[in-house]
């Protein structure tokens, strides 16, 4: 890992541009890639929506298997094991594609993701060899079952058991497990449970084992097409061959595989928010009102320039994160039987980067398909238009792979654990920054000044509550969301920012004046939110004369000048109106 950043690392320091990775900076065979996935969901999935909604027998599996033909199940699958192994830009390629596909996402992704890859990672030779080239060929399902109807967030608090039969041969299963997507064809089932109720530990279950059986479809908001189903699990034999990596570390394996999950969902997001915006844009150009498109009313083109903004920051921060996680993967030994754990815990050292996508993007895409049903008026609360399955299936995103809320408390709690380690140097980070501040602190100039500003209010904000609070300061949620949300934003603009200065750097100010328009646009209009949201966390931290301070002191560190961020945003609507679609 030797010159690689560590993950948390961009708050304590500058990023080159050049050192991270853009869509800019695909190669042809990413492009090929991108065609061939996005051909995939355009002509075969989108085209028999209303099929895959009514859940026609047999069509999830022949889309499955189609996937499979093209290759795009089996990218994150060694080719001994029937995969087509691609780098990490590539399986993101395909989960962003995979995004406008609505509840087929959520079935190809359980299948690519945690319904297979803990066998990539943690399986044996002879476990990957029997499972993972059904998985990529599509013939068979995979499901992954942790949830629990009284554990859901608490995974680790799971009353599913396994027992060692007499003869040694087998470990008895019983439990339940609930909101498991794949579940009514599911072949192949990633199941956690405690032996002898202590130790938790991940099992691979057949579909068809005996005592196995799935409870009634869930009648959903959204996310129609895939099938989610309890699966309840009676006296369930699973071969002691079938243990998945060591007992009592399936906790592991869980925690490893969510990372992945979270960062694959963050790219589907950004696929599913730029339909919703080409959706929105071709609905304002062709809807006339007072006899003209209302993509000319400037509370229309707001709405437009914010939709894209906000895919761009979180397009940019995604394929960031994917270079980071491919740099990882090359720099990392993966020729032993171990490279599946060797990988697992290469991509944990980016967990923080995971949890931060996860959340900006899903909650980037709840905003955009609310404002594209927004955009249609009436029309987008009817089920004629497509915008209207958007909103009802984005809806979840917020919720799988840890709801925003888990994985906002992951940001900051890692931050101090890695800290206490000594990988990250947060608190010197705050004293150095304590030092500087002055009464003649600069008035921060352009996007970089901003950036800088933005990490700074963190650290202030991060300094104050660990001062306050100490090793106590998880259990103050409240506190702990908002500095999460700044880090989070600070991480958007700056991955915003750096991506259009890289491009100015390659193709010129000119052909990269919309990149960095959107990087202005986002940036100025999110530094004044991120103050207030830090004035609230200085007012639940102290009072009085030390508040005072304290407010001094952050109104000196985020000292800007203000931009025409309405001028800036209609500039992007109007680029967005002539393409008709999301455009950098």
């Amino acid at each position: 890992m030797s010159g690689l950043p560590k993950g948390g690392s961009f708050l304590f320091g500058d990023t080159n541009p050049q050192d991270i990775f853009t869509p800019e900076d695909f190669s042809m065979e990413h492009n090929m890639i991108y065609r061939t996935a996005a051909g995939f969901v355009n002509d075969q999935v989108l085209t028999r929506m209303d099929d895959l909604e009514a859940k026609q027998e047999g069509l999830i599996r022949e889309l499955l298997e189609a996937a499979g033909e093209l290759g795009l199940n089996g990218a994150d699958i060694a080719e001994e094991y029937g995969g087509l192994p691609m780098d990490k830009i590539s399986t993101t390629i395909i989960a962003e594609c995979m995004g406008r596909s609505g509840s087929f996402a959520m079935t190809q992704g359980g299948q690519t993701g945690i319904g297979s890859m803990p066998i990539v990672m943690f399986g044996t030779h002879e476990q990957k060899m029997k499972y993972l080239p059904g998985i990529a060929s599509g013939e068979k399902v995979g499901a992954y079952a942790l949830t629990e109807p009284g554990a859901g967030s608490d995974a680790m608090s799971a009353k599913t058991r396994a027992v060692l039969s007499e003869d040694g041969k087998y470990y008895i299963l019983n439990g339940t497990k609930q909101f498991i997507t794949n579940s009514a064809m599911g072949d192949i089932f990633i199941v956690y449970a405690k032996i002898d109720g202590d130790k938790f530990t991940a099992f691979i279950v057949d579909g068809d084992s005996p005592g196995l059986s799935t409870g009634a479809e869930e009648k959903k908001m959204g996310i129609k097409g895939s099938s989610t189903r309890s699966v309840i699990l009676e006296d369930v034999k699973v071969p002691v061959e079938n243990q998945l990596f060591e007992i009592g570390k399936g906790h592991v394996v869980a925690f490893n595989i969510l990372n992945l999950g979270r960062y694959k969902l963050a790219a589907n997001s950004v696929g599913n928010a730029k339909f919703a915006l080409e959706l929105s844009a071709a609905y304002a150009n062709e809807r006339k009102q007072f006899g003209v498109p209302i993509a000319s009313f400037g509370l229309i083109k707001e709405k437009l320039a914010e939709m894209a903004m906000k895919i761009y920051a979180m397009e940019s921060m995604v394929y960031r994160t994917g270079g980071l996680l491919e740099n990882m993967m090359e720099s990392l030994d993966l020729t032993g039987e171990d490279s599946g754990q060797v990988a697992a815990k290469g991509i944990e050292e980016y967990a923080l980067e995971c949890s931060m996508n996860k959340v900006f993007a899903t909650e980037a895409l709840g905003y955009a398909v609310d404002e594209g049903v927004q955009i249609h008026g009436g029309y987008g609360f009817s089920a004629e238009y497509t915008i209207e399955r958007l909103y009802r299936d984005a809806r979840i995103y917020r919720i799988f792979e840890g709801t925003n809320e888990i994985n906002r408390t992951i940001i900051p709690v890692t931050l101090m654990r890695r800290a206490a380690k000594g990988d990250l140097p947060l608190q010197e980070a705050v004293q150095e920054l304590k030092s500087k501040i002055s009464a003649d602190n600069p008035v921060r100039e352009g996007v970089a000044g901003l950036v800088q500003a933005a990490k700074d209010i963190f650290l202030i904000a991060m300094g104050m509550s660990m001062e306050k609070y100490g090793k106590e300061l998880p259990k103050h949620q409240e506190v702990v969301g908002k500095l999460a949300n700044l880090a989070m934003q600070a991480f958007a603009m700056e991955s915003a920012w750096l991506r259009g200065e890289k491009a100015a750097a390659k193709q010129g100010q000119s052909a990269a004046k919309l990149k960095l328009t959107m990087a202005a646009a986002y940036s100025y209009g999110t530094i004044g939110k991120m103050v207030c949201e830090a004035k609230e966390i200085l007012a639940a931290l102290t009072e009085g004369e030390e508040l005072v301070n304290a407010l001094i002191t952050l109104e000196r560190l985020a000292m800007y000048t203000p931009q025409n961020t309405v001028a800036l945003r209609q500039e992007i609507a109007a680029a967005v109106s002539e393409a008709g679609k999301y455009v950098v």
